[in-house]
């Protein structure tokens, strides 16, 4: 059975393990935080790659920013990374064939494969965290766009500018989707500055009103987005990843878009690739596993 090497590289750290082609991790999994400079991430991608180079048929790098159409570099670089990033040549770190790809691209393969779209030919991925990721397969295919930029989630929610996003423009959709866009619409909802994610979290279990008010606002937010790409590609699922995944309410989620959008239902699932999906999906997208 084929392998290929998995890298998976964010902004506070990096891993790496051998994938088979049924996508299970065959190695222990080793983690390194992500050093802040250039020559540092590269000593250590040389470092994990002549580990395991003689025993793979591949290198599988799954990274955060935008990655080209021939999955061999990267062409825009989240602010998260060092300076430069985007010069590296990935293609000559190994002997063996190097791939590359964002990382929310590669989850959403991973879930296709293995997980919660495993047999769903048209899917959306969405990955909430501090930012908010995403990943698009059509008619089983990753969909890329013309240049490899697609499904990155900053369409617009609002016309007025309300809020700023990391991306230096207004009121993207992860400006209101992420774990950061929901402490932003509790200080926005409660005139507090110190409010945190963890306070509105939390304040549920007791069910505290006006955290209530805060993440409901915060998940409708959510559920627009939702059924605008619903509208635009007519999925048979969307899939709900990362650390603030947890706390939607799916069956919500579900039942409000499909009776809104002007497409065919679909399903609102919870992601079921694990922590590693991005790492699993860059390795399964490198051995070719459709």
């Amino acid at each position: 059975m084929k392998q290929a090497l998995g890298i998976d590289v964010g902004g506070t750290k990096i891993c790496a393990s051998v994938i088979n082609e049924k996508g299970e991790i065959i190695t222990e999994v080793e983690k390194y935080e992500t050093p802040k400079s250039l020559n540092g991430i590269k000593d250590i991608f040389k470092n994990i790659i002549s580990k395991y180079e003689n025993d793979v048929t591949s290198v599988a790098f799954a990274t955060a920013g935008a990655v080209n159409n021939e999955c061999s570099k990267v062409i825009s670089s989240t602010g998260n990374l060092v300076e430069g990033y985007r010069t590296i040549e990935f293609t000559k770190l190994s002997n063996k064939p190097v791939y590359v790809e964002n990382d929310a691209n590669a989850a959403a393969w991973a879930e296709h494969i293995i997980g919660a779209s495993k047999g769903m030919a048209n899917s959306i991925m969405l990955t909430l965290g501090t930012g908010v990721g995403g990943g698009i397969i059509l008619n089983n295919k990753l969909y890329k766009g013309k240049s490899g930029s697609a499904g990155e989630m900053h369409f617009k929610m609002y016309p007025d500018k309300r809020r700023h996003c990391t991306c230096g423009s207004y009121d993207c959709f992860e400006a209101y989707a992420s774990g950061t866009g929901l402490k932003i619409t509790a200080e926005e909802m409660l005139n507090d500055k110190n409010v945190t994610t963890y306070d509105v979290i939390n304040s549920l279990k007791a069910n505290d009103k006006k955290m209530t008010d805060v993440f409901n606002k915060w998940q409708n937010d959510i559920l627009m987005g939702t059924i605008g790409l619903c509208n635009i590609f007519d999925p048979d699922c969307v899939v709900f990843s990362g650390s603030m995944a947890q706390f939607i309410d799916t069956d919500y989620i579900e039942k409000e878009t499909n009776s809104q959008i002007v497409t065919q239902p679909t399903k609102i699932l919870k992601a079921q690739a694990g922590n590693y999906s991005g790492m699993i999906g860059a390795a399964l997208l490198a051995l070719g596993v459709n």
